[in-house]
């Protein structure tokens, strides 16, 4: 399997004169070559540790690039440090160039390689036929560096063979390689840390005898990346349909394949991967088909990775909460998830633990972590079903638009609170919760160790509870509800959590790990407005409970006054002051 040939071009001052193979005219010349060789590759792996090649001679430079890795006299060690010096000379070509310098001669070696002169794409791809698993797995990590640093010299036919390449071969790992290095330069992010930087101080600079060169610091891989997703844009259908055959044929062997192309899927449409709404909108299509694959059948490594796809595609917190209107396809996905746990039993099928039963059986705790991302999924689905909805009934204008909406609402209740209990139901099954203890306090004690679940699972219940139980046309709502969602339940458990300590809060508010923020600003407004079911809610911790919030205020407003807080917190701070001051007036 070949990816490109190289192209005609100027050869490189560092790498000027064509690669000759020397004669072997003895055993020990032979012998002797290997180990210089070797002793070349040591030394270039040693001088990119300290961020510089100017000191190696161009035959000591030259010399690691002439035989193929494949080749049956190099060992496995020998392999595995090859590959790993290509990929470390990559990432630190990459790491200098965004601090707007590069060492000349990482510079040429990093041209002259991304130009093909040296045939290191048929190399590395050789490779993923290797029967190692590992040697594959790191020629896939160092071909995708290898593309990400080739930016602009980037050939569109090598991608565009990788594409090929996962839906043509009938190797499951051949295929697993494709995606993972597509997978890998998707996901990429210019800001992302490196090892290196662990060491920290002068170390991840160049000696001072270096050659810099000057950089763009602004130049990204934007066009790599752009030009992934209009190769795989093009092979998605096809490469959905033969995704869901290794499904519906599932074994061992495909394993690692469905959890890469599921990776892969998940990259493509997360914020995260910046790529803009144009590029991510094809790659909505099919989840139809992945809601469907959730079967008793398909082991529980596959059910994290599909609930770890679908999750992004309903990512509340971060995106859907804060829009007005929201997008057609995560709607329909919510749908298909609310009617899935409402009328086909999709929560029945959940692989909890290993082995026989109706839940999988066996000992112990089971797959909490399973558990975890099928609640805050149907969570989600749930928060986003209530709030397309009322974004619905919120245009109507018309009195019989508005009684219509109503009715629409209604039933959007009746269908919440069955799927609310059948989610209630198969936790209490599954994890050790008293049988009254509500969806609005166990949700707390589920995602306690997990700070990014747990706060998205608070806004979900938040706006779910505000948006069916307090909205303004109710009259006396369900009663039930009310408690199982009750907003004021949910915020006591968490101070109860944190163990009443404000600096939990106040690290939360600062980090951007997490949606805290828009969690205790609605939260604040929800209390403002319901000040009398908090204090009863509270009952005898109302105290404790305020306590936690004026220390907050008296936290944030030190850091306001030194101007250390990193963004405007003051909707926040009146809140609480509003708060305080009913607190307050009820004391005395």
């Amino acid at each position: 399997m070949v990816l490109g040939k190289g192209k005609a071009v100027s050869p490189l001052l560092s790498m000027a004169e064509p690669v000759k193979k020397r004669l072997r005219v003895a055993g020990n010349d032979e012998a002797d070559e290997e180990d210089a060789a070797a002793q070349d590759l040591m030394e270039f792996q040693q001088n990119l540790l300290n961020q510089c090649l100017c000191c190696m001679s161009e035959s000591s430079l030259r010399r690691p690039f002439r035989d193929k890795p494949s080749d049956t006299s190099w060992t496995r060690d020998r392999i595995l440090q090859f590959v790993g010096s290509i990929q470390l000379l990559c990432e630190i070509a990459m790491k200098q160039t965004t601090r707007g310098f590069v060492c000349s001669r990482i510079g040429d070696v990093c041209d002259a390689l991304t130009r093909n002169e040296h045939g290191l794409i048929d190399k590395l791809v050789e490779l993923s036929s290797h029967s190692d698993r590992f040697v594959c797995f790191a020629a896939s990590r160092a071909l995708s560096a290898f593309l990400l640093v080739s930016k602009t010299n980037v050939d569109p036919f090598w991608l565009q063979n990788l594409a090929d390449n996962a839906l043509s071969t009938s190797q499951p790992r051949q295929m697993c390689f494709s995606l993972d290095v597509i997978r890998r330069i998707v996901e990429y992010k210019e800001c992302d840390g490196h090892v290196l930087e662990e060491r920290g101080g002068s170390d991840d600079k160049p000696p001072s005898s270096c050659n810099i060169l000057m950089t763009d610091p602004e130049a990204d891989c934007s066009q790599v990346k752009s030009l992934c997703v209009k190769v795989l844009e093009a092979k998605w259908p096809a490469l959905v349909s033969k995704f869901d055959s290794l499904v519906s044929s599932y074994s061992t062997e495909h394993e690692a394949t469905v959890v890469t192309f599921l990776e892969l899927w998940e990259a493509l449409i997360s914020v995260k991967a910046n790529l803009s709404v144009a590029d991510t909108k094809p790659f909505y299509a099919h989840l139809d088909n992945v809601v469907m694959l959730l079967a008793p059948t398909v082991p529980p490594v596959v059910w994290k990775s599909i609930l770890n796809l679908l999750n992004e595609v309903l990512c509340y917190g971060s995106t859907l909460a804060l829009q007005d209107v929201l997008a057609e396809e995560p709607c329909a996905l919510a749908h298909l998830v609310v009617r899935g746990v409402k009328d086909s039993r999709l929560l029945d099928g959940l692989p909890y633990r290993g082995g026989s039963g109706r839940f999988g059986g066996g000992v112990g705790d089971g797959d909490r972590p399973l558990l975890k991302k099928m609640v805050l999924l149907v969570l989600k689905a749930v928060a986003v079903t209530v709030k397309e909805t009322r974004c619905d009934s919120s245009d109507s204008s018309l009195s019989s638009d508005a009684d219509d909406a109503d009715a629409d609402m209604a039933l959007i209740e009746r269908s919440i609170r069955e799927v609310l209990r059948k989610l209630d139901q198969c936790v209490k099954a599954l994890v050790p919760f008293h049988p009254e203890t509500p969806v609005a306090q166990w949700v707390v004690q589920l995602f306690a160790d997990q700070d990014d679940a747990l706060v998205e699972s608070m806004v979900c219940c938040l706006d779910t509870a505000v948006g069916l139980v307090y909205r303004d046309s109710v009259g006396q709502s369900d009663t039930t509800l009310r408690r199982v969602l009750s907003p004021a339940a949910t915020f006591i458990q968490f101070v109860r959590a944190v163990s009443h300590e404000p600096d939990v809060l106040l690290d939360l508010l600062v980090s951007n790990e997490t949606c805290f923020l828009l969690y205790l600003l609605r939260t604040l407004k929800f209390v403002r407005r319901n000040w009398e079911e908090f204090i009863q809610e509270c009952g005898g911790e109302l105290d404790n409970i305020m306590t936690v919030l004026i220390r907050l205020r008296l936290a944030i407003d030190r850091l306001v006054s030194k101007d250390l807080f990193p963004y405007n917190i003051g909707p926040v701070l009146r809140l609480l002051e509003k708060c305080e001051s009913m607190y307050e007036g009820n004391t005395q």
